[in-house]
């Protein structure tokens, strides 16, 4: 198991990125933004108040874990273990999550707030804390060349 924020982790997780954004800059610079809010490391499994638990890097609720499992025709107990150990998946699982968001609601900013929450006003935090580790991390102009507008 690697060790929380360690520099293999980090190595692994960034070319888990690079793999998932498929060479995509603004996909990339939204997992990153995305990896950044959620904190979390290889292996973390982290208990929220509703019973769900929130799985490895990039923090994927239990709750999807049985429609992946369905999705991919694995047990739901081999799709909550790779979340939780195996980066590059849980990575392809947030991507999965952001682009079914995007494609059904149709705005960036929205689908950014449902990765974390189906409530109007934490996805509207969400989004807001997202963006502003995306600024941080690529600068100011990060969404001048996307031709996406920054939360409001």
């Amino acid at each position: 198991m690697a060790q929380r924020g360690g520099s293999a982790e980090a190595a692994e997780l960034a070319r888990c990125i690079r793999i998932a954004a498929r060479g995509y800059g603004w996909l990339e610079k939204t997992l990153w933004g995305l990896r950044k809010q959620e904190a979390g490391w290889i292996g973390a499994e982290i208990a929220n108040t509703n019973g769900t638990h929130d799985l490895g890097p990039l923090q994927i609720n239990s709750w999807w874990v049985p429609r992946i499992a369905r999705l991919i025709g694995r047990s739901e107990h081999q799709v909550r273990h790779w979340l939780r150990y195996d980066a590059c998946f849980n990575v392809e699982a947030a991507r999965w999550i952001f682009i079914s968001g995007l494609e059904a609601t149709g705005d960036y900013w929205k689908a950014i707030g449902t990765y974390h929450s189906p409530t109007a006003w934490r996805q509207r935090a969400y989004a807001t804390k997202v963006a502003t580790h995306m600024r941080v991390r690529f600068g100011p102009k990060v969404f001048a060349a996307t031709g996406i507008d920054a939360p409001r």
